[in-house]
C-alpha cells in the first residue's frame, strides 16, 4: 500500500490534472484536504463522486493561493482539525499569455503571484509542520514551458521554471528533515487548457510528440502519487517530465 493515513493537502483540484491528482490519492485511506478558488460547483461534484468511490475521507476548502492571509488560515485550519501535513502537492496555477512587449504588470504580476509566489507560501506553511515530524513530501507541478520555454508565456515559464529552480533549493534545504521535493512537469495533457487551442497549432504540436498524442491527467497523477510515497524515498530535488517524449533528454 502506497498510503495509510496521511495527511494530503492538493492546491487547485477542482479540474484537470489537479482533479486527476486527487483522485488518485482518494483511492488511498488518506485525509485528503482539496482546494479550489472559482470552481465550486466542480468542487462539490468531485467530492460527492469520491465520497462514493474513494477510500479517502476528502475536505474542501475555497483558496486564493495568491492570497497570503488565506493560505496561513488554510494551514491553521488542516493542523488544528486534521493534523500536522504529510504530502503537500502544490498544482494551482493559472495562465495570462501574450508577448513581451504587450504584456502589462498586472498580466505579469497574477500569473507570477498564483504560480510562483502561491507555491512558495504553501510550501513554507506546510513544511512548518513536516519538520516538526522530520518527514514529508512537496510536489510542485510545473510544466515543460518551465523547463524549455514558451512562446507568448514569458510570465508563464518563467513562473514554471522558478517553481523549478525553488524546489532544487528546497530539496538541499530539507534533507536533514527526511522532507523530500520533486517536480512534475507536465507537457500537452487533454484538459479545458488544451482543448482551447486552434486546430492548426494542435496538428503542429502532436507532430512535435514522438508518441502522437496528449497525455490524460492520470498519466500526471500516477507519477505525483508514487513521488509522495515511500516507494520514492530516495528521491528529491528531481524534475520528472511527462510529456510523451517532447523533451528528450
Amino acid at each position: 500500500m502506497f498510503f495509510n493515513g496521511e495527511i494530503v493537502v492538493v492546491t487547485g483540484a477542482s479540474q484537470g490534472i489537479g482533479r486527476a491528482i486527487a483522485t488518485e490519492f482518494a483511492s488511498y485511506p488518506v485525509t485528503l484536504i482539496l482546494t479550489y478558488n472559482r470552481n465550486e460547483e466542480k468542487m462539490n461534484h468531485l467530492l460527492n463522486e469520491l465520497e462514493q468511490s474513494g477510500q479517502a475521507k476528502v475536505y474542501a476548502y475555497k483558496v486564493n493561493i495568491g492570497n497570503e492571509d488565506e493560505v496561513k488560515e488554510l494551514f491553521k485550519t488542516v493542523k488544528t482539525k486534521y493534523g500536522k501535513v504529510d504530502i503537500l502537492v502544490n498544482n494551482a496555477g493559472i495562465t495570462n499569455d501574450g508577448y513581451i512587449s504587450m504584456m502589462s504588470n498586472k498580466k505579469w504580476d497574477e500569473v507570477i503571484d498564483i504560480n510562483l509566489r502561491g507555491t512558495f507560501m504553501c510550501t513554507r506553511e506546510a513544511v512548518k509542520q513536516m519538520m516538526s515530524k522530520k518527514s514529508g513530501a512537496v510536489i510542485n507541478i510545473s510544466s515543460t514551458s518551465g523547463v524549455f520555454g514558451s512562446k507568448a508565456q514569458t510570465n508563464y515559464a518563467a513562473a514554471k521554471g522558478g517553481m523549478i529552480s525553488f524546489t532544487k533549493s528546497l530539496a538541499l534545504e530539507l534533507a536533514d528533515y527526511n522532507i523530500r521535493a520533486n517536480v512534475v512537469a507536465p507537457g500537452f495533457i487533454d484538459t479545458s487548457m488544451t482543448k482551447s487551442l486552434p486546430k492548426d497549432m494542435v496538428a503542429d504540436v502532436l507532430k512535435m510528440i514522438p508518441m502522437k498524442r496528449f497525455g490524460k491527467p492520470e498519466e500526471v497523477a500516477g507519477i505525483v502519487t508514487f513521488l509522495a510515497s515511500q516507494k520514492a524515498s530516495y528521491i528529491t530535488g528531481k524534475t520528472f517530465t511527462v510529456d510523451g517524449g517532447l523533451i528528450n533528454g
